[in-house]
């Protein structure tokens, strides 16, 4: 049986890394009702990191990290996500401790992934 929670992390980091230039180093993806929750670890790169070093530049790499992303999949319909789950793809809420570098997104779809992927 294809273990499509992996396969759809396989996704976000190949999406991230192709519109970003990096992806993150950790994803585990949950289905919950119709999301798939994506916990992300080592996102940041070593600029961003230097940047939120500051006070100041925390606030800002967050907001890059949170509203861009956003953006980024509002612009680029993650169309293989939806042939991969034979959904369509809602909307995202997204989420990063700048500190821990942890990230969280949160993909919404059309239909009950948990369902649909675990009898």
């Amino acid at each position: 049986m294809k273990n499509y929670e992996a396969e759809f992390s396989n996704l976000v980091r190949a999406f991230r890394k192709r519109h970003m230039g990096k992806g993150p180093s950790k994803i585990k993806t949950t289905f919950c009702k119709n999301w798939a929750i994506c916990e992300m670890e080592g996102n940041l790169s070593p600029v961003e990191k230097f940047i939120a070093s500051a006070q100041d530049g925390r606030q800002m790499v967050r907001a890059a990290r949170t509203e861009m992303v956003k953006e980024m999949y509002r612009k680029n319909h993650p169309v293989e996500m939806e042939e991969l789950l034979d959904a369509k793809f809602l909307d995202l809420f997204v989420d990063i401790d700048i500190e821990k570098d942890l990230g969280m997104s949160i993909f919404i779809f059309d239909q009950d992934l948990e369902k649909k992927f675990h009898h």
